[in-house]
Formats: C-alpha cells, structure tokens, sequence
C-alpha cells in the first residue's frame, strides 16, 4: 500500500498559477503510475494527468499545454505545476497512484491509492 499526501491547493485569479505536490510513502517501489485527478463541485471525478515511472506523462485535453505533471528524483514526489487556470479548474485535486502502467485502468480511476485531496479554487 501506498499513502499519499497532497499540498499547493488555493487560491488564485484566472490567469494565475499554482503548484501542487504529492509525497508517497509506503510501497513506493511498487508503483509504476501516479498523478493527478480532480472532482469540480457536482461533477464527477475526472483524471487530469498521469506519469509512468520511465518519465511519460498523459494529459487531459481540457489541461494539455498548460499544466506539467512530472516527478522528484527519488520517484516519491509528483508535482502538477498549473498555469493560465481557469475558473472551469476550480476542484478538489487527488494524487493517485497504481502498480499498473497509466495505460491501464489508471484513466478510469482504477487506482490502488488515493490522497485525500487539496482544494483549488480559481476566481474570475
């Protein structure tokens, strides 16, 4: 089992930008996936970008160009770095992290881990 913590979370105007950072603890050797998803206030959760172990990245089409998922050198720590956030960006964000490479079920939020989450909230 992995355990996750997140920080970052906040708030910020539309344009602005912020970090987010997941630290693992636990069987970290045994992940392969791990990122990031987000739930907006009634709406379902939603997977916003992940990072295999080898370095690959995925991206949601709604973040793809302005937000960076990528990780520490020990692998224990995933970042999402956001910029030019848009209100519609206004959520809950999970780290999450799986045993399974992102191709997977990782998208479909078929995770081993989840953090419990840090709030962004992003005015107009």
């Amino acid at each position: 089992q992995v355990q996750l913590v997140e920080s970052g979370g906040g708030s910020v105007q539309a344009g602005g930008s912020l970090r987010l950072t997941c630290t693992a603890s636990g069987r970290t050797h045994e992940r392969r996936c791990m990122g990031w998803f987000r739930a907006a206030p009634g709406k379902a959760r939603e997977a916003v970008a992940s990072i295999e172990d080898d370095g690959s990245t995925l991206y949601a089409a709604s973040v793809k160009g302005r937000f960076t998922v990528s990780q520490g050198n020990a692998k224990d720590t995933v970042y999402l770095e956001m910029n030019s956030l848009k209100p519609e960006d206004t959520a809950k964000y999970y780290c999450a992290a799986d045993r399974s490479h992102c191709s997977g079920g990782y998208w479909l939020g078929a995770v081993d881990s989840w953090g419990q989450g840090t709030r962004v909230n992003v005015s107009s």
